[in-house]
């Protein structure tokens, strides 16, 4: 899917999800990986370090995490699914609390 300048994978299953990005050296500024459902991530085993970006059902960002480095957690209550792009990325992007993105609603996301 691409939006906003983004190429982003959807990982939606369990296994997508556990592996994330796991094994990757690194993102290209303008890749992302939305995990879908997700309220929280780790960073464990990863090389480098991802900006978190939070959205709640309806694709209104609830939080951004910058620079989540390795062997490290976020969250954010109430949020139904998280973005996770390279560090510095959701500011270049000039993503920020409040801000909607319909396109990426649960509902628009179904499988």
């Amino acid at each position: 899917m691409q939006l906003n300048g983004l190429h982003i994978t959807i990982a939606r299953s369990f296994r997508q999800r556990l592996l994330g990005l796991l094994g990757r050296r690194a993102l290209a500024p303008d890749e992302a990986l939305l995990l879908l459902p997700c309220s929280n991530i780790h960073t464990a085993w990863m090389r480098f370090a991802i900006d978190v970006v939070f959205l709640d059902r309806e694709g209104t960002i609830l939080s951004v995490s910058p620079d989540v480095r390795p062997w490290r957690t976020a969250a954010t209550w109430h949020a139904h699914s998280c973005l996770e792009l390279a560090s510095g990325a959701a500011a270049r992007h000039g993503l920020a609390p409040g801000q909607r993105w319909p396109q990426l609603a649960a509902a628009n996301l179904a499988p």
